[in-house]
């Protein structure tokens, strides 16, 4: 016992860098078998940990990022969060855990996460058709208009073509004269039968949301995912990111850029703030470690693939080994290297976000940066590698 403990300091002292001891259960002193075990298993997944967080500070500091964070957890805790770099290039005030990023399109899986609540306590079912909460709401053909349902808007099967009226997104038009503009919009297919990503279709689960419970779309995700999933520093919208003192501030290179509110008049697509300590929080509660904070029966029902995703091959240009590619509810679900792995990626200008869950091997990551560059496109791939590949001497594999 004492030596593993030993062992176990040294490895993080070493390391320099926010580890998780795992304690095994104590046991008699004539039973050294199981703290043997344990010594061997966990000292191996800081070693990959230590090595990937090596390459990762490398590339930060060559590609000259002005400010990231990044999160790991394992088997339903956080095994690493580091912060690099500054909020303001020209300024001391270093990244936190608790400073606030923009999520960008990393915003649909937390809006995929909401939508699977309200739907497993019955409030609002994936398979309710639009029009029974928006009557009046129209497409440019009548079977579109009546068979367009909740999981239609949340995989991106609606039949519209690809990023309808995102220039009406962009110019920062109502959200309002956007929805009623859609009737205008050309169809490629009925409801569910085609993947063509949008950001003004998925929103529209604001509205919905709203209608339904009679509270905001900002109300509904403070009640239902932040603060049972005990993501403190979590918002939505444009005023609360603002109005935030320990934000991250946009750079495009190393130019500060000025804050600006595009594409929060499309907060379940884009618009939602948070943390590196609210994404791992996040990340914990999809990996159904904690029972008391998300129904298995949600995560199941979200990541579950609902399309193919035919995605240009520059998207997952770092990514080695990808078999399928699916869209769920929020969140893409890759096949990679045997796995099934649950990712998105989100870009606003002067912010990155990645994250990626693969339940089969228990692990989780997350990054954020206002400094988007190449960083971005290295990270889940070079971890979910390294993870693959020395599976076979961690837990549960």
């Amino acid at each position: 016992m004492r030596k593993t403990r030993y062992i176990l300091v040294i490895v993080a002292l070493i390391a320099g860098f926010a580890i998780v001891i795992f304690k095994a259960k104590a046991g008699p002193v004539d039973e050294p078998v199981e703290e043997i075990v344990v010594e061997k298993v966990y000292t191996k997944m800081d070693s990959l940990i230590f090595r990937y967080d090596s390459i990762v500070s490398e590339n930060i500091e060559r590609k000259g990022s002005v400010g990231a964070a990044l999160v790991i957890t394992y088997k339903g805790e956080i095994a690493h969060l580091k912060c690099y770099g500054v909020k303001e290039n020209g300024k001391t005030d270093s990244i936190n855990k608790n400073t606030v990023f923009r999520l960008a399109s990393v915003s649909k899986t937390v809006t995929g996460v909401l939508a699977g609540i309200l739907a497993d306590e019955g409030t609002i079912g994936l398979d309710d058709k639009v029009t029974a909460y928006l009557p009046g709401f129209k497409l440019k053909d009548s079977i579109n208009t009546t068979d367009l349902s909740i999981r239609n808007i949340l995989s991106h099967t609606s039949g519209l073509v690809p990023h309808a009226y995102d220039n009406l997104v962009e110019a920062q038009e109502p959200f309002s004269v956007i929805m009623d503009s859609l009737r205008l919009v050309n169809i490629s297919a009925p409801p569910g039968e085609l993947y063509g990503y949008q950001n003004a279709v998925f929103s529209m689960y604001d509205t919905i949301a709203t209608l339904a419970t009679s509270q905001s779309f900002a109300a509904l995700l403070q009640a239902k995912v932040f603060s049972p999933f005990g993501m403190d520093n979590a918002s939505a919208g444009f005023a609360p990111f603002k109005e935030n003192p320990n934000k991250a501030m946009p750079h495009s290179g190393h130019r500060v850029l000025r804050l600006n509110d595009r594409y929060y008049n499309t907060n379940p697509a884009a618009g939602i703030n948070a943390s590196i300590s609210d994404m791992g929080q996040f990340l914990i509660a999809l990996s159904g470690s904690n029972s008391n904070v998300l129904n298995s029966n949600v995560a199941d029902t979200v990541l579950s693939p609902q399309v193919l995703s035919p995605l240009r091959r520059v998207y997952l240009r770092k990514w080695n080994g990808v078999e399928s590619k699916h869209y769920g509810l929020g969140w893409r679900i890759i096949g990679y290297n045997g796995r099934d792995v649950a990712y998105h990626g989100g870009y606003v200008r002067g912010y990155r976000a990645e994250i990626a869950l693969c339940r089969e091997e228990e692990v989780g990551i997350a990054f954020l940066t206002n400094s988007p560059g190449n960083v971005g496109s290295m990270v889940v791939p070079v971890f979910l590698d390294m993870v693959f590949e020395e599976n076979t001497g961690l837990p549960g594999t």
